[in-house]
């Protein structure tokens, strides 16, 4: 931040220092870094509520044989703005996979987009965390860490792995 500006503010004792004990139970080293994040989480919370561009990251816990409906889910749909900027996959155990997914747009898309997985059989949990607000919708230094053209090969690669672990475990 190259443009600081101090200002003074008015607290009542008590409360000033429950907010120092937590302060520094987070880790911060001073009061000033943790009003800034207070800020900012109010900002983003409030570009929520209006309806305006945020990310996200969108959480989703599911039972293996439902990974297919829940990329097909996220896939952008026709005359809209593909909502997933970035997403991984992680195998959890036998029963479970974790899908991560970084999320921008529109709040509500975000938040139709988040509800239509939830409420897909076989998810187990689904968390949509508003990271920050965005000016805009325009897409900078954009990662794509698993493009839409590679979901369907992970797929098969996941699915061929697990087949060959679990006939590996009837075997042995």
């Amino acid at each position: 931040m190259s443009d600081l500006v101090r200002f003074g503010v008015a607290m009542d004792r008590a409360l000033l220092t429950e907010f120092d004990r937590r302060i520094a139970a987070l880790g911060y080293e001073n009061r000033s870094e943790a009003i800034r994040d207070l800020v900012r989480a109010d900002l983003t919370r409030a570009a929520w509520d209006r309806g305006a561009a945020v990310v996200a990251t969108l959480s989703v816990v599911y039972k293996p044989h439902v990974r297919a409906e829940v990329l097909r889910l996220a896939e952008p749909e026709p005359a809209s703005v593909d909502l997933v900027v970035a997403s991984q996959h992680v195998r959890i155990d036998r029963e479970r996979c974790l899908d991560t997914m970084v999320l921008r747009g529109p709040a509500e898309s975000l938040s139709a987009l988040a509800g239509k997985i939830a409420g897909t059989k076989g998810v187990l949990s689904c968390e949509l965390h508003v990271a920050a607000s965005v000016a805009d919708d325009t897409r900078t230094n954009e990662v794509q860490v698993s493009p839409p053209r590679d979901r369907d090969r992970d797929r098969d690669r996941d699915r061929d792995r697990d087949r060959d672990r679990d006939r590996d475990q009837e075997q042995g």
